[in-house]
């Protein structure tokens, strides 16, 4: 099957919460309040519980707690809001897969990781809405879901990692293109804004060259992700090249510090977004 027959088969099986899809259409009408927003997030009890547990999480360290979705939405801001609701609700979809193909666990921190990292960076280099690269860096890979779901034998294949096989390569040679392809053709048919999807096609330097800060924020944050999780395979800056960071105007200092605050950031960040947490609804 091609990418997109993967995708399609996908969309016909995992749904994002209504809530999402809702906010989204709002976000893209012009007379949309602020308190429109709010309404819909304060109708299911899950996605509202959330979004103040990310708005009071370290993520932002706000002097003060806030109590209110429209408090959120007014400090984060309304895009950033959407990005922090839509990175849950695709992670709640996939909350009821098998975990007795892959590492669900594993999988998860792998994609909290890259998030944080991502995030770091963005903010580092001044990007706007750097919860648009937290957004990627924890979707990348929702193609590996996908195959967990319809081709799982296959899914098991590409799990077999080793200090000379990475990830993309397992992949290009078991299927003949990347989970990130998947993952960018379902945001595609979910409705999720073209720059998302696009900066998550590009996620791997070896496969597709980086055009934008943000595509290039991504492929460092990926193999930096990818070394820091499976430590027992690579080396913290293995595949990692001076110019994927120069090019950012950060020194290798930088990527560092990001490592740390990554780490530190993890377990806190993971009790959020893995569907682990989602138990309770």
């Amino acid at each position: 099957m091609k990418v997109q027959d993967y995708a399609v088969k996908a969309d016909n099986v995992f749904v994002l919460p209504e809530a999402v899809t809702k906010i989204k259409q709002l976000i893209d009408d012009d007379s949309t309040s602020m308190d429109d927003i709010a309404e819909v997030i304060n109708y299911d009890p899950a996605i509202m519980s959330q979004v103040l547990k990310i708005s009071n999480s370290a993520l932002y360290k706000f002097p003060s707690t806030i109590t209110t979705v429209s408090k959120a939405i007014q400090v984060i801001g309304t895009r950033s809001v959407y990005d922090l609701v839509l990175a849950y609700g695709v992670a709640y979809a996939f909350k009821d897969l098998n975990k007795d193909v892959i590492d669900l666990d594993k999988f998860w921190e792998l994609g909290v990781n890259c998030a944080l990292l991502a995030k770091y960076f963005a903010e580092e280099i001044g990007i706007k809405e750097p919860e648009k690269l937290f957004v990627c860096g924890l979707l990348h890979n929702i193609g590996e879901l996908v195959f967990v779901q319809v081709a799982p034998n296959l899914a098991q294949k590409n799990t077999l990692l080793s200090t000379h096989k990475r990830p993309v390569e397992l992949q290009k040679k078991n299927l003949g293109f990347c989970y990130t392809d998947i993952s960018a053709e379902l945001l595609k048919l979910w409705g999720i804004p073209d720059d998302i999807s696009q900066i998550v096609a590009a996620t791997h330097a070896t496969d597709r060259e980086a055009t934008t800060p943000e595509q290039k924020i991504l492929q460092l944050s990926y193999v930096l992700a990818l070394n820091n999780v499976y430590a027992d395979f690579y080396v913290k800056h293995d595949g990692v090249t001076p110019n994927m960071y120069e090019d950012l105007g950060l020194q290798i200092e930088c990527v560092d510090n990001a490592l740390d605050f990554s780490n530190l950031q993890l377990m806190s960040a993971m009790a959020i977004f893995s569907p682990s947490s989602f138990a309770m609804f």
